[in-house]
């Protein structure tokens, strides 16, 4: 039922979708659906929590990605991000947060916090220790954390979720291009 109402949401919008259409799409009676959830607004709130459960990248993964050189590191978090949000699932996660979260800015603070706040963290934890060690000169790790995911993941994000086709190597030289730009700005002076 989540599934499906998401579905709905997203090429229908929220105003447009109704308890109705959904009951009907899953073979179940308005009275079930509301037996689960309190309102729409309720089932939309709990189909986006599941979506946003099952785009979240286990923080092991992106830690697993790490290595001795900082550089390739950041690539490959980078590439971790890109491509969970290429999936079918991050696609429609990321439409329905950019049509919606005007209405529910809940889901998005839900999706900041779930999904990216931990990848924010461990950036800021590596950074903090590439600092310690003096490869690095930043005083203000999470700011940098911020930043970096700012600069390296945002634009294709945007360009993807606009279904604007990015072919691999182009991905791949602007990935590089903004990880040099970042570590330009964080190298020791």
């Amino acid at each position: 039922m989540l599934d499906t109402s998401l579905s709905l949401f997203l090429d229908k919008g929220f105003e447009q979708t109704t308890i109705d259409l959904i009951a009907a799409s899953v073979g179940m009676t308005k009275r079930t659906i509301y037996a689960k959830y309190e309102d729409k607004a309720a089932l939309f709130r709990a189909a986006v929590e599941r979506a946003i459960d099952r785009y979240i990248v286990p923080i092991e993964t992106v830690r697993a990605s790490e290595g001795d050189d900082l550089e390739e590191t950041l690539i490959r978090v980078a590439h971790i991000r890109i491509a969970n949000l290429m999936t079918p699932e991050g696609l429609r996660l990321q439409r329905v947060l950019n049509a919606e979260s005007y209405r529910f800015p809940e889901i998005f603070e839900m999706f900041s916090v779930r999904a990216a706040q931990p990848t924010i963290a461990y950036l800021a934890e590596l950074l903090r220790r590439r600092a310690g060690a003096g490869s690095i000169a930043a005083t203000e790790p999470e700011r940098a954390a911020i930043a970096f995911m700012g600069m390296v993941v945002g634009p294709p994000a945007r360009s993807i979720v606009a279904g604007s086709a990015i072919a691999p190597a182009e991905l791949d030289a602007r990935i590089c291009f903004s990880v040099r730009l970042f570590l330009d700005g964080v190298l020791p002076r």
